[in-house]
């Protein structure tokens, strides 16, 4: 267990990593510009106090966030310990917090949801559920989101959502925070703002708070305890931020009066690009500046907060009073993570909150869940109900089939595409915490799917299984499972392809030029199988389709619609010699082409060179089974993508 002084320390790292990310397919490959990007760096922090990164875009402020918490891709030498201890993943995520540049949360939730269900992910049941929520309104009181506990967030402004995010690893009484770019784009007022309340952070609970700015405000002065100045991955200066002045001094470079000093050593830290000469003494000034801090900046750098001018206090925290639990001294994330059950619950309940709050992004998820399937089936019902017992009837009735196969397969996409994106670039970021798997997040967001699924293919099946004429309940059980399973199975192909594609339009397009073929090649409604040229006829053994529509159109056709007439003045009984007729390719009467259910069958997905071709494919239970069977299988094969290393470009995308 970590002691109550906790110190962060960086001693001599070096790093080397991509200075010129090029293109995603360029980075699959490797053919990318590497380079050393943090040249020996030491510094150092205490608890209670706040470090600022200074430095230009390029000077390596986000690549030494990343070297703390263990997430930066390429070799990192030199020490880097917390308390004297090596700094591994594990002890950083369960110790210490990093706000990354974005942070994308779950719209539909409030504020206080938010921070309730990161404190239900990220504290252990030892911490009590009272103590949870006590923490999470101290969060939002320590953060000034009290009164904006119940809005959502995306109805939070720029500066509320920043706040929101910072509150969610606060709620987890990290002993590091880090945080990249935290006041990034926001006005002065809300910039003075959260530096003040991290500050206050800092001091109140004697945690450390490390943070980078590019361009840092003369008003946040007197919050930051220690400045470190990067000018291409070399350190100008670290030290107590008020003994810097005294230190630059000391070298020939004092501060102008009415100047920001902290943005007038940051541009003495920058390289100079305006033109060719001042480039090269500006170079030559800086690599001076650095070789001076290396001889003389030891003591500098070991200044603590003290002796810079400012005391650190521990006042008693009355959240925690009286306990050992959530002391200053023991932080919340000491006492462990919660068990795989209870995270998988807590994701459950998360989406359920997601779902039900009558906000915009819960009333769309209930549309695209629960109605879409309902209501395209009550269209199909509009358009096949007047079908007649004629000839005809063939030809239409395959087109349903054809229509309910394409709205089960076509509406899950559309609805996966817009509902499951925030979910996964939640995962994406919350897994770098440690906080769960992939696996656990796609079997635990399948099982808040499934019920809504299941309920609204019941709904729509039982819709147009009106139109088929069967009675029995148990042929409409059979009739909804199909269309059931190639929900699942669009959604679940839908959820793999969202796994490596970052848009959602991209992902949807995919997935739909997919389930075309899959249509077209397998199911046997719009191309016979029995006219499909062989290699594509063994093709279709790997479409779902083939199964599903052979199962569908057996219930439909087989031992049914004997002899039909062709229309309500002609008829057709003269005219049949048998089904044979179909293989023989003898062809009855003009408008007279099925003598019954079976002769349709046989035109579908017969075989011409054997009688009994039919049979072997119209096996009703085999192929309701395989049906299931590729639904099963591509969760399985989801939870198994979600679980092996992908290349870091690729996951990249979503994190960033």
């Amino acid at each position: 267990m970590i002691n109550a002084d906790y110190t962060l320390e960086l001693c001599n790292v070096f790093h080397t990593g991509v200075v010129e990310p090029g293109t995603c397919f360029q980075r699959m490959m490797g053919n990318v510009k590497t380079g050393i990007i943090l040249k020996d760096v030491s510094l150092e922090v205490h608890g209670g106090e706040v470090l600022a990164v200074l430095g230009s875009k390029g000077s390596g402020k986000r690549a030494l966030l990343e070297v703390v918490a263990r997430r930066a891709q390429g070799p990192t030498r030199g020490q880097l310990l917390l308390n004297g201890a090596p700094m591994t993943l594990r002890l950083f995520q369960q110790s210490c917090g990093y706000v990354t540049h974005k942070c994308d949360l779950l719209p539909g939730l409030s504020v206080e949801q938010t921070l309730y269900h990161a404190a239900q992910l990220a504290l252990g049941t030892k911490v009590s559920r009272h103590l949870k929520r006590s923490r999470v309104r101290q969060v939002m009181a320590d953060l000034a989101l009290s009164q904006v506990a119940n809005r959502a967030t995306e109805q939070l402004t720029q500066s509320e959502y920043r706040r929101l995010a910072i509150g969610v690893q606060l709620v987890r009484d990290p002993v590091i925070l880090l945080l990249d770019e935290p006041t990034w784009d926001l006005d002065p007022l809300n910039t003075y703002l959260v530096v003040s309340i991290l500050s206050n952070h800092a001091r109140k609970y004697g945690r450390a708070v490390v943070l980078t700015m590019e361009k840092p405000r003369s008003d946040v002065f007197p919050f930051l305890d220690r400045v470190t100045y990067l000018c291409l991955g070399e350190v100008v200066y670290t030290g107590g931020t008020r003994l810097m002045l005294d230190y630059f001094r000391s070298i020939g470079f004092p501060c102008p009066e009415l100047e920001n000093p902290l943005m007038y050593y940051l541009c003495l830290s920058t390289v100079d690009r305006r033109s060719r000469e001042r480039f090269i003494e500006s170079n030559h000034q800086i690599a001076a500046l650095v070789e001076k801090f290396k001889m003389e900046g030891g003591p500098f750098r070991k200044t603590s907060a003290i002796l810079s001018g400012r005391t650190v206090v521990d006042p008693p925290d009355p959240l925690h009073a009286g306990g050992a639990i959530g002391s200053n001294k023991v932080p919340l994330s000491a006492f462990g993570r919660p068990g795989a059950f209870h995270v998988s619950l807590t994701l459950f309940l998360r989406s359920w909150a997601t779902m039900f709050n009558l906000r915009a992004f819960g009333l769309m998820q209930i549309s695209l869940r629960l109605l879409a399937h309902p209501f395209f089936h009550l269209l199909l019902w509009i358009f096949f109900r007047g079908m007649e017992n004629y000839q005809r009837t063939f030809i239409s009735r395959n087109g349903l089939i054809f229509n309910c196969l394409a709205g089960s397969y076509f509406i899950p996409i559309i609805t996966t595409v817009c509902i499951f994106p925030s979910h996964r670039t939640r995962y994406y970021q919350e897994a770098q915490e440690g906080l769960y798997s992939g696996p656990l997040f796609i079997l635990s967001y399948l099982l808040f799917s499934l019920p809504f699924s299941l309920i609204s293919m019941a709904a729509a099946s039982r819709i147009t299984f009106e139109l088929t004429g069967l009675q029995d309940p148990v042929e409409w059980l059979k009739f909804g499972g199909i269309l059931w399973a190639c929900h699942l199975m669009a959604e679940q192909l839908t959820i793999a392809l969202l796994m490596v594609v970052k848009s959602s339009f991209t992902a949807a397009v995919t997935s739909i030029y997919i389930h075309i073929v899959i249509l077209l090649l397998g199911s046997g409604t719009l191309r016979s199988i029995r006219g499909l040229l062989e290699w594509l006829y063994y093709l279709t053994y790997a479409t779902q389709s083939r199964y599903a529509g052979a199962t569908l159109a057996q219930q439909m056709f087989d031992k049914r619609f004997v002899t039909l007439p062709k229309d309500a003045f002609h008829n057709c009984t003269s005219a049949f010699q048998g089904p044979s007729d179909l293989i023989t390719g003898t062809s009855p009467s003009f408008g007279c082409r099925y003598a019954d259910g079976n002769a349709f069958l046989i035109e579908r997905y017969g075989r011409e060179d054997a009688d009994d071709s039919l049979t072997e494919f119209l096996d009703f239970n085999l192929n309701f089974g395989i049906t299931f069977a590729f639904s099963v299988g591509f969760i399985l094969f989801n939870c198994l993508l979600y679980v092996i290393p992908l290349p870091a470009a690729v996951k990249a995308k979503f994190r960033e």
